[in-house]
């Protein structure tokens, strides 16, 4: 199809090139010309340019993979003539819908204020998640499971996923940034199971130095494969404003992924709260954060004392900061909260965990599957 974008980008011309190679007449009215895999054709890309300016009565979406790092390479790229939308894993909601489980979805999108479910009610949710946690959100992986219930070949998927975004590493970068850029890949499920999830070049290689590796951090992030939460200094306004740029946690996009690549046994999901607090909760605090960014969170933060208090999340809603504390079991214990309480005196605090809803003041406790309510 990409020799039919050869020579001028007419959108008339290319449109006629279109209906005679399919057969069928293209009218502008009722059409959706759908361009996939645009990152392999740098000449369709910048035909989106003529399209907006020429011939602006057709309807176009393009798509592709890793489009964050892949356009703008070899062509000019077509600036405010694109909307950009950003696809993300299924978050927690949208795997409910997917599990034909609406209602639950429905009732978790409620603008309402919050109460306590009956513990049947939640126990209900807190399985779902507990599956969610295991299968993520990549859509192959979702539909295969449902179509099939077979938890062994999702796990072959989600491997098959890895394997392409290794393969994607040495497709889209030179070989020396691919090569480190797979050495970062390899060490974050690694370094979300530690207690200090910090990410540290030192645990690349002994002498590893972030001048040499910051590129890859950067590909990685323009790929949507990683998010990063920054270190602050002082939650106030703007957030980014007080971020320590050296210091920062690294999540990986998908849960799934990260129990693959840390070959996590499938019969942990019929424990009642083990897979919460897998690997140091690294499942968990990796969840809140991709939960974060599928419900529009522009940035993640995170705050620690100079002593010995973390706040995992700092969250901007509506001109208030909140800190939001992600606790993988039943522990009551908010000792980092109550400490930036103290130090701050926010509206609102928040602890995510396994518990049901409670409001005590301005602390409220937020079940892992509501962590939508936040935002």
């Amino acid at each position: 199809m990409i020799q039919l974008f050869e020579g001028e980008l007419d959108p008339y011309k290319i449109v006629n090139k279109i209906s005679l190679y399919i057969g069928k007449k293209i009218v502008a009215e009722n059409t959706l010309l759908f361009f996939d895999e645009i990152q392999a054709a740098p000449k369709v890309l910048t035909s989106l340019k003529y399209f907006n300016e020429q011939a602006p009565e057709f309807h176009i979406i393009a798509a592709g993979s890793l489009l964050g790092v892949s356009i703008g390479k070899q062509s000019g790229f077509p600036v405010g003539k694109v909307n950009f939308l950003t696809l993300y894993p299924l978050s927690y909601i949208e795997y409910l819908m997917a599990t034909d489980e609406t209602l639950l979805a429905e009732e978790l999108l409620k603008k309402d204020e919050p109460e306590a479910y009956p513990d049947i009610i939640h126990t209900k949710l807190l399985e779902h998640l507990k599956m969610y946690f295991f299968l993520g959100g990549m859509p192959e992986v979702v539909k295969n499971y449902i179509q099939h219930k077979d938890i062994a070949l999702a796990r072959i998927i989600q491997n098959e996923i890895l394997e392409a975004y290794r393969r994607d590493f040495s497709k889209y970068a030179d070989s020396s940034l691919a090569l480190k850029t797979a050495e970062i890949w390899n060490t974050i499920p690694y370094t979300l199971a530690k207690e200090n999830k910090k990410f540290k070049y030192s645990d690349l290689a002994k002498n590893a130095r972030a001048v040499n590796y910051q590129a890859s951090i950067e590909w990685l992030t323009g790929a949507g494969l990683i998010y990063r939460a920054m270190h602050i200094s002082t939650p106030k306004l703007p957030l980014s404003g007080y971020v320590e740029t050296e210091k920062f946690k690294i999540y990986m996009l998908d849960t799934g992924l990260l129990g693959a690549m840390l070959k996590l046994d499938s019969a942990i999901i019929i424990e009642p709260n083990a897979l919460f607090s897998e690997y140091n909760s690294a499942f968990t605090e990796n969840y809140i954060a991709t939960q974060l960014i599928a419900n529009q969170a522009q940035e993640l933060y995170y705050w620690t004392s100079k002593y010995d208090a973390e706040v995992d999340f700092i969250v901007e809603k509506s001109n208030q900061i909140y800190p939001v504390e992600v606790k993988s079991g039943m522990s009551k214990n908010k000792k980092s909260l109550q400490s930036y309480i103290e130090k701050y005196s926010p509206v609102l605090a928040f602890r995510l965990s396994p518990r049901n809803y409670i409001k005590q003041e301005n602390f409220v406790n937020v079940p892992l599957y509501g962590v939508n309510k936040i935002l």
